[in-house]
């Protein structure tokens, strides 16, 4: 076993029942904990040992539940979100659309396929995209939206 994996073995438990206090849901916990572990596996190097593992890995999961709930709490008025009735996000919530959908995503050229799945799936903002791929954020904003054209061109 590696020692992220005892890592996470040993500190699991802690985690969940920490992020599962702040949320005080089930799934959403699961996915702060998750979210948590992946954050500790890409800053591991980062630890410096200061305080206790146990701590650090809980302040990670305390940043990502208050990031979670930002993100929730916050109504922004997107200028290339289309006007319809129902938007490409709220169709992949019907599973037959939803199959239909990332059939096309699966052959939108790059960076579009990229930017749509960093975006929808990765809940990921514009300025973080944009910082990904070293471009502007209007950049991440346009690409979303012309693979969201694209995507909807095919499914017609």
């Amino acid at each position: 076993m590696t020692e992220f994996e005892e890592i996470y073995s040993q500190y699991f438990g802690d985690v969940y029942k920490y992020a599962l206090s702040l949320c005080r849901n089930d799934s959403l916990a699961n996915e702060i904990t998750q979210e948590t572990f992946f954050k500790a596996l890409r800053s591991i190097d980062k630890f410096e040992g200061n305080c206790k593992m146990r701590v650090w890995l809980c302040q990670i999961a305390k940043n990502t539940y208050f990031s979670l709930y930002r993100k929730s709490k916050r109504v922004i008025d997107k200028p290339y979100e289309e006007k319809e009735s129902e938007s490409i996000e709220q169709k992949l919530m019907n599973k037959e659309t939803a199959w239909e959908i990332h059939k096309k995503l699966h052959f939108l050229n790059e960076p579009y396929k990229e930017v749509f799945s960093l975006r929808v799936f990765g809940e990921l903002s514009f300025l973080q995209i944009s910082e990904l791929f070293d471009r502007t954020e209007s950049w991440a904003r346009v690409t979303f939206y012309r693979a969201k054209l694209k995507i909807k061109e095919g499914l017609k």
